[in-house]
């Protein structure tokens, strides 16, 4: 997905699929954000269906309302040899208690880890470096409420724009004010020596510092 503007679509996508259940029955969580997942399952379910999807993180149970926004058949019959396999992406219309807290706790660990398994190369130090900034700007969010910088990098200079929208643009990322002009130089720095997928990395661990407000 390549829109001009990622509407709180930010997902991470999972290296390893997370076991979860849903209707009953088992399911494989591909990617997920703070607003819904993309799931592998058996049978099929239509859009705007709803049913709970959950599993589990350090022990402890994540489980949202959810409803099926999309859905398509990837094979027929599965590996059961009869029910198909159906691809369903999920928005998140409810959290069962704690469910988003540990959510954005699962999103943050996972991506800090990839962030700090690029340290073998040079490149590498920065996006780690990268990561515990967005933590800084995430504990800043937590004590001001003046809105957020949109940050955009043309391949040549950034470009900075107040504004009072999460969007994440494609094209760079999008934090709360911050007063620190030097941490959010050092993330530029970081974004313009990433990768693409470290590049959508960082947008979605921004995503997160904005997403509670």
């Amino acid at each position: 997905m390549r829109p001009e503007e990622r509407r709180g679509a930010q997902r991470l996508r999972l290296s390893k699929p997370i076991l979860a259940t849903m209707r009953s029955q088992n399911a494989l969580v591909l990617d997920i954000g703070m607003n819904g997942a993309f799931v592998e399952h058996y049978g099929t379910v239509q859009p705007g269906e709803r049913f709970r999807l959950a599993f589990r993180w350090q022990s402890e149970d994540v489980e949202f309302l959810c409803e099926v926004t999309r859905s398509s058949v990837v094979q027929t019959p599965g590996g059961d040899g009869a029910s198909p396999v159906s691809h369903s992406g999920l928005r998140f219309v409810e959290a069962v208690g704690e469910s988003g807290r540990r959510l954005h706790d699962l999103m943050t660990t996972f991506i800090t880890r990839v962030l700090d398994a690029q340290k073998a190369n040079a490149a590498g130090e920065s996006h780690a470096a990268g990561a515990n900034i967005l933590a800084r700007l995430g504990e800043a969010r937590r004590t001001r409420s003046r809105g957020y910088f949109a940050y955009r990098w043309n391949g040549e200079r950034w470009s900075r724009t107040r504004t009072t929208s999460r969007v994440q643009p494609v094209d760079g990322f999008t934090v709360p004010e911050h007063e620190d002009e030097e941490e959010v130089e050092s993330l530029c720095r970081t974004y313009e020596s990433s990768d693409a997928e470290s590049r959508d990395l960082i947008r979605v661990l921004a995503d997160l510092t904005v997403a509670e407000r």
